[in-house]
């Protein structure tokens, strides 16, 4: 199988190293904008059958020539692109996947469903953490209920220092940050959609080992499971685990407008809100200091008429050894998997479909085990 990653910052680095130790993986290339950070990655995290090239993510003509030998496509660059390269995929009769995380970008792709399935592909939004893996992790635990009343979802990429006053260190993309913090946040209450507001619903948990934390609503993490289980599951919803204090002091930034993306006049220059506050974010609070990941499903339901509780967890630290980071590693190696499976054959969907419906739990799960991600389940 070959494989093709658009993208050379920290996911696709690990995307890489990830395919390099897959079976059957003929040949992955690697390409970026930077054909010299691209070269750098393929030389540094690739194998012998690892090449790379340049290439703008928003020509689509420059991707189709790209994409016509491969089997596959990740991307990893920033969702915006992700409309475009999902239509280079279709007419190449590639399969692709994504890292997602904005709701409007991944509506468009499923009005692509037609297309991509007559050309006889799978195209497969959001496979990164969260969104990503926890929708597969949802679909797990969903079947060992009869009826689920309630599946909440906590994730959070935290350094395992934190340094104030935000607590926090640049794991991924800022503009993904910010869009977390700022889009609308789709939960399931009564079994219908609703639509709340970003950094609300604050509420506090805990980790063995870890101590007290935080967890508010963002954008994103829920994926399309609203749509999977709306009528199906009577509430569901998705909250970013901070250390305490965080949302309390980045919120405001956001509620005078450094989120926004209308433009505001300095010295007689246009000039984003957003755009400075994504420079000094990634100035401020980037330290490549050691980081971990932690995820909670807590699933309530009904088994052969009884009550029942579940908890699924995931405590997973940097990786010393390679030096790629958790977010990396728990991002990363969920969407090379999902590649990887779809190139096997081990997922005989076609169109544009939502993971939970087309990957097989057990299996990923597994496949996850085998790099040391390992997921603990509670019953009571």
């Amino acid at each position: 199988m070959k494989i093709a990653v658009i993208g050379s910052g920290l996911m696709g680095q690990a995307i890489v190293y990830d395919l390099c130790r897959a079976e059957n993986v003929d040949k992955i290339g690697v390409y970026d904008f930077d054909s010299d950070l691209a070269e750098e990655v393929a030389r540094k995290f690739g194998n012998e059958k690892t090449i790379s090239g340049q290439i703008d993510a928003g020509n689509e003509e420059q991707v189709i020539e790209v994409l016509r030998d491969y089997n596959a496509c990740i991307s990893a660059v920033i969702f915006k692109y992700n409309p475009g390269l999902t239509r280079a995929a279709i007419k190449t009769g590639t399969h692709f996947f994504d890292l997602g995380g904005n709701n409007d970008i991944v509506r468009l792709q499923f009005e692509m469903h037609d297309e991509a399935k007559a050309a006889d592909i799978i195209v497969i939004p959001d496979c990164g953490l969260a969104p990503g893996m926890v929708s597969i992790l949802a679909a797990a635990g969903v079947k060992e209920f009869d009826k689920v009343s309630s599946l909440k979802i906590r994730v959070g990429g935290l350094p395992q220092n934190p340094r104030p006053p935000l607590n926090y260190q640049m794991v991924f993309s800022s503009e993904g940050l910010i869009n977390e913090y700022w889009e609308p946040v789709v939960i399931l209450e009564e079994g219908k959609k609703k639509i709340v507001t970003p950094m609300t619903g604050l509420e506090e948990l805990e980790f063995d080992g870890i101590g007290r934390l935080e967890a508010f609503y963002t954008s994103g993490g829920t994926s399309t499971l609203p749509d999977t289980y709306k009528d199906r599951i009577d509430f569901l919803d998705y909250k970013t685990i901070r250390y305490p204090g965080h949302c309390r002091t980045f919120k405001p930034m956001l509620e005078i407008g450094l989120g926004s993306k209308s433009a505001v006049k300095v010295d007689g220059q246009n000039v984003e809100p957003r755009e400075v506050l994504k420079k000094v974010l990634e100035k401020n609070l980037t330290f490549n200091d050691p980081d971990l990941v932690l995820v909670k499903l807590f699933f309530e339901g009904i088994k052969d008429e009884q009550p029942k509780k579940m908890v699924y967890e995931i405590i997973d630290r940097q990786d010393t050894r390679t030096g790629l980071t958790s977010m990396m590693r728990t991002t990363a190696f969920p969407v090379s998997i999902i590649a990887w499976m779809a190139c096997s054959g081990r997922i005989d969907h076609r169109g544009v479909v939502p993971q939970e419906i087309a990957v097989d739990p057990a299996f990923f799960i597994a496949q996850l085990k085998k790099r040391n991600i390992n997921i603990s389940i509670k019953n009571n």
